[in-house]
Formats: structure tokens, C-alpha cells, sequence
């Protein structure tokens, strides 16, 4: 396939310096044009729009600044360098405060109009490739891909849409896998701050003695290992979105720090001294009811008063099973696209399954439920076969173990079917901490208080 050319039109009252410029580009492989004055430049332009202009200050009929004025408003993606006399440097300046990509002084160097140009090409280039990328990404992050048209998703899609537009600080809650960090982007994308960053963050990921430093930068030396001077989330996300998720695992003394940012809007880098201000929107998620956080004393209430300006809540799927065939469509879809398959419908025996099974894993676990069927299946169908061991023959209720009432309170009965899933857990992952906590979906802190807490042993 031919690469096309790249167009650049010189723009100058002079001929011969038309023809100069012209003659130095073509040697470099760009499709040149001419206009002797900013009319015919715009004539062009409306014609067939340039990659590039390369255009004179000053010229009859039109000045080439008149002229990059219009063409900054109808062309702002088109980098326009503008070219001028040592006495018009000054007004080459002031362009460039406009928005002109440079300016080239007279008399010419060749390789310094051919590298100006190159660049500035260079840029135009990741400019508009930046510009594609953040549309698929608004696409992709749009409410109307967050599936479903059940009463709890719908009062989901409602709260995105009145609480976007705006910089109110979210707190977005909901069990592991049930789609919090896709909420969280589709109000990014669709609000004011979608032209910046959104930097995401786990709070349960990071260790503690780590997670300040990740948050709000530190400068050198400020403690072991610390050699150069870094930013942190809060800092890299400026003029954008930060989304910490899985809030309710950090420590008290970060929560008090945190809170401090919320109300004073800045903050210091570990071992700084210079407050930096915290131009950012907070969005914040947690898998657990902060509520009860708060009466165990493990979250401080000021900062959930704090956080919790708008709530947004995302069901469970198994409290949602209308949506169940929607989602399965749309994965479907996906994985089609994305592997070359022509999966078209689902068995009756495997959408019994789908339909029926408690997905503990929530949303998450559907998704790489149906990847697996598309990828293992062999024909058009999803034929029960393909889906995961795990649903074979399960029931919504077969995957939750019987309980055997002997008696006690309900808090008592509770904790020892907990400790039941849990000691089956360890036991099937041979007591591998990390997989049976990604396992249950949950921390590998909050598995070590648990199994410390049950007094669970190998079996």
C-alpha cells in the first residue's frame, strides 16, 4: 500500500522564496503547494486542509497573521510555522503565544527549516493519534457500555449521569468483580476533567510503610532507598481523576492524612516541605460497607463524611439475574472481535447454568466465564462443555456449602460457615495465602485475621 505523502503549503508574497522553500521539502519527500498571501492560503485550506503550513508574517492582501488566526480556529490540529525578517521576530513571538507550532527567521538555514518542519509534523502526528486514543477510550468508558436494565442498574446509570459533570467527590461501593472501576471511568471520561489523567490506585496492594510515599511523592533522601525525588498519584493526577479503590484497607494514619487533602486541597511529598496543590477530583470504592468499618473502628467517620458526598452503589449479579443474558451477549460480542470467532448463541443447557449459578467472582467472573466458552468452544454454539468446571452441573445454590444449625446465635452460626468456606478454600489451594485470598476475593490481610481468627489449621 502507497504511504501517502505528507502536504505542506508555503505561504509567502515573494516567489522565489515559494520556490526555495518548495524545492528544499520535495528533496525531503513532502507534497508542496503554494499561496503568495493569507487569502489564497485559506482558499487552500477550505480546498484540501494541509498536514503543515510554512507561512510569512507579512504579505499584501492578507497578513499571515490575520490568516493563522483563521486557520487556529478552523484547523487547530494543523501546526502552522510561521516565517518572518529579523524585524517581525516580535510578532513571530506573539503567534507563537497563540498557538503557532514555531517561527523560522530570515535568511533561511535548509536544515533548520527541514528539521522545524519534521518535528512539527511529529507532533501533529501524536497529537492526533492521542486525540484517537482518547475517543476509543471515552467509547469504551461510556455509560452505555456498563450493561443492564435491572431497577439497580438503572439507579446506577442515573447517579453517573447527575453526578459527572460535576467535581463532587464519589464513593462507589459494591463486592469484588461487580464492575467499580468501570463506574469509576465512565464518570471520569464523561465529565470536565476527561482532557486530564486518571490515575488508579489499590490501596490493598501497596504495603503500608509504601502506600504514602504512592500517594504523595517523596523527595531525595527523605528515607532509605528514597534517590531521587518522585511524584506521587495525587500529583500525577492533576487536572484529572484519582480512583482509590479498596479505600477501607488503609491505615488510620493515612486516612487522617487523606482527610487532611480533602479539606485543605494540597499536600507534601514525604520528607517536603512545600504544600503542592491537589487539583484533582477524588473517586473512591470499596468492596466492603464502610458503614460497619466505622462501628469496628477501623475507618475514621469525618473521612467518609468526607467521601461519601455522592454514593453509588452496584448490586451483586446474583441480586440482578435479568442482566444475565445481556452481559452474556455482550461478551460474546467481545471475545468474537477480539479472537476471530463467530460464536453466535449459547445451549439451553449451558444458559441454564449461567443463568443459574450464584457467581460469587460477580460480574468478573461471567465475563471470564464466557472468554474461556469462546476460546474452548469448537463450533458456533456454547455448548455447556465449554463453560468452567466450576458450573458444570451447579446450581445458584451448589456452590455454598449446607448448613448444619446446632444451635448458638446467628453471629455464631454465621462465623462457622465462614470458617467452613474458608478452611475449603486453603485446604483446595494446598494453603497458598495469595491464591486463596485472589481465590475468595478478598485481601491476604484481611485472610491472615481470619484464619487467625477461626484458629484454622491444615487439615
Amino acid at each position: 500500500m502507497a504511504v501517502k505523502m505528507q502536504r505542506v503549503l508555503v505561504v509567502d508574497d515573494e516567489a522565489h522564496v515559494r520556490i526555495l522553500l518548495t524545492e528544499i521539502l520535495k528533496m525531503e519527500g513532502f507534497f508542496c503547494y503554494q499561496a503568495a498571501n493569507g487569502k489564497e492560503a485559506l482558499a487552500f485550506m477550505d480546498e484540501a486542509p494541509a498536514d503543515l503550513v510554512l507561512m510569512d508574517i507579512r504579505m499584501p492582501v492578507m497578513s499571515g497573521m490575520d490568516a493563522f488566526r483563521i486557520m487556529r480556529d478552523k484547523w487547530p490540529e494543523v501546526p502552522v510555522i510561521m516565517t518572518t525578517a529579523f524585524a517581525g521576530v516580535d510578532t513571530a513571538v506573539e503567534a507563537m503565544k497563540l498557538g503557532a507550532y514555531n517561527y523560522i527567521s530570515k535568511p533561511f538555514n535548509n536544515a533548520e527549516i527541514i528539521l522545524t518542519v519534521k518535528r512539527g509534523l511529529e507532533i501533529q502526528s501524536l497529537t492526533r493519534e492521542v486525540e484517537t486514543l482518547r475517543k476509543v477510550v471515552r467509547t469504551r468508558y461510556s455509560i452505555n457500555n456498563i450493561i443492564g436494565k435491572s431497577a439497580g442498574m438503572q439507579e446506577v446509570f442515573k447517579s453517573i449521569g447527575r453526578v459527572a459533570p460535576t467535581n463532587t467527590t464519589v464513593l462507589i461501593q459494591g463486592e469484588s468483580g461487580t464492575g467499580k472501576e468501570l463506574v469509576a471511568k465512565a464518570i471520569h471520561y464523561n465529565s470536565i476533567r476527561s482532557q486530564g489523567p486518571m490515575v488508579n490506585l489499590n490501596c490493598a496492594a501497596i504495603p503500608e510503610g509504601l502506600l504514602e510515599s504512592e500517594l504523595f511523592g517523596h523527595e531525595k533522601g527523605s528515607f532509605t532507598g528514597a534517590v531521587n525525588r518522585q511524584k506521587g498519584k495525587f500529583e500525577l493526577a492533576a487536572g484529572g481523576t484519582i480512583f482509590l479503590d479498596e479505600i477501607s484497607e488503609m491505615s488510620p494514619n493515612l486516612q487522617a492524612k487523606l482527610l487532611r487533602v480533602l479539606q485543605d486541597r494540597e499536600f507534601q511529598r514525604v520528607g517536603g516541605m512545600q504544600p503542592i496543590l491537589a487539583d484533582v477530583r477524588v473517586i473512591a470504592a470499596s468492596n466492603k460497607d464502610l458503614s460497619e468499618s466505622i462501628r469496628e473502628g477501623r475507618f475514621r467517620e469525618d473521612l467518609y463524611y468526607r467521601l461519601n458526598v455522592v454514593q453509588i452503589s452496584i448490586p451483586p449479579l446474583r441480586e440482578r439475574r435479568e442482566d444475565i443474558p445481556l452481559l452474556v451477549d455482550h461478551f460474546i460480542s467481545r471475545c468474537n472481535e477480539e479472537t476471530g470467532k463467530q460464536v453466535q448463541q449459547v445451549s439451553e443447557d449451558a444458559f441454564s447454568q449461567l443463568s443459574g449459578y450464584a457467581w460469587p467472582g460477580n460480574v468478573r467472573e461471567l465475563e471470564n466465564a464466557v472468554e474461556r466458552a469462546v476460546v474452548m468452544g469448537q463450533g458456533g454454539v456454547i455448548m455447556s462443555e465449554d463453560l468452567p468446571v466450576s458450573l458444570q452441573g451447579l446450581n445458584a445454590g451448589a456452590a455454598i456449602p449446607a448448613l448444619d444449625i446446632k444451635g448458638g446465635s446467628l453471629k455464631e452460626m454465621m462465623e462457622g460457615v465462614e470458617a467452613d468456606i474458608l478452611k475449603n478454600a486453603l485446604d483446595e489451594t494446598g494453603w497458598n495465602r495469595v491464591k486463596t485470598a485472589e481465590k475468595l476475593k478478598m485481601s491476604r490481610k484481611a485472610l491472615i485475621y481470619k484464619i487467625e481468627k477461626y484458629g484454622l489449621t491444615p487439615s
